[in-house]
């Protein structure tokens, strides 16, 4: 166990920390004697605290119902949140939800008084949803002594829109307490400080909010876009007399909202400016090195600003985030850690007063009375020294430490309800939380308990373990600078490679071929990123006769040795990631975060099947007294695979690992404008040790190469993902029992889908939209899984469509290598056309809201809306392959099934609603392979979303599943009688 605490400052923080509790608790009898007469609002709160079931339930509640329109929704969603078995209701609940009908009186009744009780609730935290009603909880603030910041509550900014929006609204906000500021009268106490006036107005903003696409992959960029707008503010802010505090987001913005603030604050402007805020936050494990960077950036700057220190609001959220994508968990696992971790910060920072103004923000008596303790103790002028407490949370904290003299600031969020719901909803989970001070507080809890220094564990230094029982590979986290500048370096040293011939890799050799095309760089199709010899049908049929003659060596090969490879590929994709995300950057045009977590793919592809394979290895024991049954599995024999571009290493190898590691010798034909990809492929697996003739690269035209393959007689095996028709095609030509073949082939094919998403009257519209578009416009629409479909509720469709259009208006389309590309080119200049072509038909069946421009240089159409569309449009039916989406409108969640319902194919599909009745629907209904709910429906990931579709979409089993290496064997069982005139051995017997 360790114990944090400075002996320095311990006894005097001991003896504040029981001056402030006590003068906490004065009231506290009080509140107790109304508990049971309390309003609905604190009944709400007092169940979840008291019961975690309810409390998660509660809160998804109370989460959707400033999206629901009706009492009989409200009423509807009611039951089926809170009428679960599983959650044990209080009687006062359980009788108010006694209703079979949402439309009766008694369901209208619950609903209003539940609304009343979660709006009021709301409002304990909220300081007002106008101006004016601020204005009046300033005053009363005032009254009380207490200074304020206020942030300006919205929905979450994803268009260039609201990005102007918010600075205009903070505009606007400054100036209206500016005019109000002038008609107050002076309270010593908060407006000023040593003999000096304070501002009176203090504002607190999110930097990330200045630019709808803020993005740590594109610094500079995000940068110049923000800094424009903050200087607008700053400057602004100091004409009117108010203070400006930047609030600290979520941990993937941090280290560039740093460097932001820290150049923008060095420039002649502003430097001199002290009435200027930053935020750090002490659940993040690195927050100790940032805090002494700030300082020594303080001390260079020669002027103090503000540091609020405050705990963190995003714990669940960055813990997930990291969980998933495997990587370093940056928050402490344990709240005691971080309480710990506050109070060395508090102490350092109070301790470099002179450089940096402190506010301390905690509801935390210890956390306060230490901060007490360090400034009483140093005599820290009052100037560079305040607390702080959310509005609604530490009021008698707040007046008690007004009593012992410190000045007091209290942040104050304003703004709609239903944007300001997320904020709510972080607060009830603070308050209710079983480690929050304020619940163990309102427990009673012994007053030793409750200001003892934080314990920390001594587990609490590692980092919480992923539960998945197959560990993914890591995508790069592109908020780390030294990554980034990898990435930059390897895209560079790939663009020095550029040109170079590949040849084919038959029987363990390079050879020469007389045809070769080039593969070109989309985005600028003068590049060409290399020369690819074609085979011809002759080299084809060397090829196959290699692999036919190294099969029986290759079967017999144990498990364990072939799944040896594919580890040792996956350990080498991993070291030349960031050069291979590079690669498929310029031949596919693809951005570069999206190339990387195909890399991540394919080298799970490698570990997951090797894994895999391992298992089945084993087969299945069903023996009986006196005989053995055995169930084997073994390779099939030769397999050739077709693998597409659009994924051109991560499909291209997991399909082709997969065939490998089930002991087939394997034949990869790629799409030619992937070639060079593929290549790569081919080196790592030689690299690897793949044995020659096991493996072999034979890129050649699909046509005649590729059909001759398909249909010779010593193919077993043919797996291929692309086109409809081409699947088709292929389908067909295998079933062909060919002259001399004593097998029918296997085809596993997958063959794309026209892929809807759903949403309904209930989704949370900052998620659906973002998700929508990311998934629509995501590699320009050219992954199979992309949404090419919105079928939106009508009583949500005009909002919904305002904010899709505005947020994909918003998006900055050019070259796949650009930093700030987030659409990039399409394929090849038939695509181009062909999508074109499409849009025209589209025209002539819809409405097009949205066309964007586009660069001329290069193969690029730009991001293409069409409103209005019928289920049956040819754009509502067809797969397109292109950021092109038709938007439907439908009037019930009924119709919406069965437009979504209504293709031929059945690969993804997505959800947007937070109505658990439609969630289960759903997952019933929706005739889909992957369904995802309130996400984006890309990016599926191996040994979590096994990923493939049924209809026209595809047959075969699902990519990175547990049954899809069954595919690539043939099992086989074996029965031995093992008597012996009567005698067997029996299991067990002595």
């Amino acid at each position: 166990m360790q114990v944090n605490s400075n002996q320095a400052y311990e006894a005097k923080t001991q003896e504040i920390a029981r001056q402030l509790l006590a003068s906490t608790r004065e009231r506290r009898s009080l509140w107790a004697q109304v508990r049971d007469q309390m309003r609905w609002d604190d009944k709400l709160l007092d169940w979840a605290m008291s019961n975690p079931g309810l409390r998660v339930q509660l809160f998804r509640f109370i989460d959707c119902l400033p999206a629901l329109r009706s009492n009989a929704e409200i009423a509807r969603h009611m039951q089926q949140y809170l009428g679960e078995e599983s959650v044990e209701l209080p009687s006062a609940l359980k009788s108010i939800l006694n209703f079979t009908d949402p439309n009766s009186a008694p369901a209208q009744l619950a609903a209003a008084t539940i609304s009343k009780a979660v709006e009021a609730l709301a409002f304990k935290y909220i300081a007002g949803e106008t101006v004016p009603q601020v204005i009046k909880t300033i005053d009363r603030l005032r009254r009380e002594k207490m200074a304020f910041t206020i942030d300006l509550l919205g929905e979450a900014v994803i268009t260039e829109a609201e990005a102007k929006a918010y600075l205009q609204g903070y505009l606007d906000l400054m100036e209206q307490l500016a005019q109000e500021a002038q008609r107050w009268s002076k309270v010593p106490e908060i407006d000023e400080a040593d003999g000096e006036p304070l501002p009176k107005v203090q504002v607190s903003v999110k930097l990330t909010a200045f630019y709808s696409q803020f993005d740590p992959i594109d610094p500079q960029g995000s940068q110049e876009k923000v800094c424009d707008r903050i200087r607008i503010l700053l400057r602004r802010a100091k004409e009117l007399g108010v203070a400006v505090h930047f609030d600290m987001e979520q941990y993937v913005y941090k280290d560039l909202t740093f460097a932001i603030l820290k150049e923008l604050l060095l420039e002649e402007e502003f430097r001199t400016r002290t009435d200027i805020g930053i935020t750090i936050q002490a659940y993040l494990r690195d927050s100790e090195r940032d805090l002494k960077d700030v300082i020594e950036w303080a001390k260079k700057r020669g002027n103090p600003v503000t540091v609020r220190l405050v705990k963190g609001a995003y714990w669940d959220q960055e813990t997930i985030k990291s969980l998933q994508r495997h990587w370093q968990q940056p928050v402490y696992n344990e709240k005691a850690a971080t309480d710990a971790n506050f109070e060395r910060l508090t102490q350092l920072l109070l301790e470099n007063h002179e450089y940096l103004y402190a506010a301390i923000g905690s509801h935390n008596v210890r956390s306060q009375a230490l901060a007490c303790a360090i400034a009483e103790t140093l005599n820290i002028p009052r100037r560079r020294f305040e607390m702080q407490v959310l509005y609604g949370m530490g009021d008698r904290l707040a007046q008690a430490l007004i009593k012992r003299g410190h000045r007091v600031r209290v942040y104050a969020p304003y703004g709609k309800l239903l944007p300001g719901m997320a904020y709510l909803i972080r607060r009830l989970l603070e308050n209710t939380a079983n480690s929050s001070f304020l619940k163990q507080s309102l427990e009673e809890r012994p007053v030793e308990e409750l200001i003892a220094p934080p314990v920390v564990r001594d587990g609490e230094t590692r980092r919480r373990g992923d539960r998945e029982t197959f560990p993914g590979a890591p995508d790069t986290d592109y908020a780390n600078a030294e990554l980034r500048e990898a990435a930059k370096q390897a895209l560079v040293k790939v663009r020095n490679s550029l040109g170079k011939t590949y040849l084919p890799l038959i029987n363990g050799e390079y050879v020469q071929t007389e045809t070769a095309i080039d593969s070109v760089n989309p985005s600028n199709p003068s590049e060409i990123v290399g020369k690819i010899g074609l085979i011809s049908v002759e080299q084809a049929e060397r090829a196959i006769e290699a692999a036919k003659a190294a099969f029986p060596a290759w079967k017999k090969t144990p498990v364990k040795v072939r799944a040896g490879i594919l580890r040792k590929a996956a350990q080498i994709m991993e070291q030349r990631r960031h050069e291979l995300s590079a690669w498929i950057c310029l031949e596919v045009g693809k951005v570069l975060q999206q190339a990387d977590a195909e890399v991540s793919e394919a080298i799970d592809f490698c570990r997951y099947y090797a894994k895999e394979m391992e298992r089945l290895d084993g087969g299945h024991n069903f023996d009986v007294a006196g005989e053995t049954n055995r169930y084997r599995y073994q390779p099939r024999g030769v397999a050739v695979v077709i693998s597409p571009w659009n994924f051109p290493i991560a499909i291209a190898t997991g399909m082709t690992v997969a065939a490998l590691v089930a002991g087939n010798c394997t034949l990869l034909k790629p799409a030619e404008t992937s070639s060079v990809i593929a290549a790569k492929i081919a080196e790592i697996l030689v690299e690897a040790g793949i044995p020659k003739g096991v493996f072999q690269f034979v890129p050649g035209k699909g046509s005649q190469v590729g059909a001759y393959m398909v249909k010779h007689p010593d193919i077993h095996l043919i797996a291929f993902t692309g086109s409809r028709e081409v699947g088709c095609r292929i389908y067909a030509d295998a079933s062909i029992l060919q002259p001399g073949q004593k097998h029918l082939k296997r085809v596993i094919a997958e063959m794309g889908g026209k892929n809807a998403i759903i949403v309904d009257e209930s989704a949370d519209l900052d998620q659906a939209v973002a998700g929508v578009v990311q998934s629509a416009f995501g590699y320009s629409g050219q992954k199979c899984s992309a949404c090419s479909r919105v079928i939106v509720l009508d009583s949500v469709y005009d909002a919904f469509v305002e904010r899709f259009v505005e947020a994909t208006r918003s998006l900055n389309i050019g070259a796949a290598d650009l930093p700030s590309t987030q659409v990039g080119p399409v394929i090849d200049a038939t695509a181009r056309d062909r999508i074109r072509d499409y849009i025209a038909k589209g025209k002539q069946e819809a409405e097009v809201v949205l066309e964007m421009d586009s660069p001329e240089n290069g193969y690029f159409v730009g991001p293409t809306i069409f409103t209005h569309v019928s289920p049956t449009a040819i754009i509502a039916q067809e797969e397109i392959f292109g950021p092109v989406v038709a938007l439907i409108r439908v009037k019930d969640f009924n119709e919406a099934l069965k437009v979504a319902n209504g293709t031929d194919y059945a690969l993804t599909g997505g959800l947007y609603s937070r109505t658990p009745d439609h969630i289960k629907r759903a997952g019933e209904e929706f005739e889909v392979g992957n369904l995802y709910i309130n996400r984006t429906i890309t990016g599926a990931i191996v040994a979590r979303q096994p990923f493939g579709g049924f209809k026209l979409s595809g047959v075969g089993s699902k990519a990175g599943g547990p049954d899809y290496l069954l595919q690539f064997l043939e099992p086989r069982h074996i029965t031995e009688n093992i008597q012996r005139q009567g005698f067997a051995p029996i299991e067990g017997a002595e």
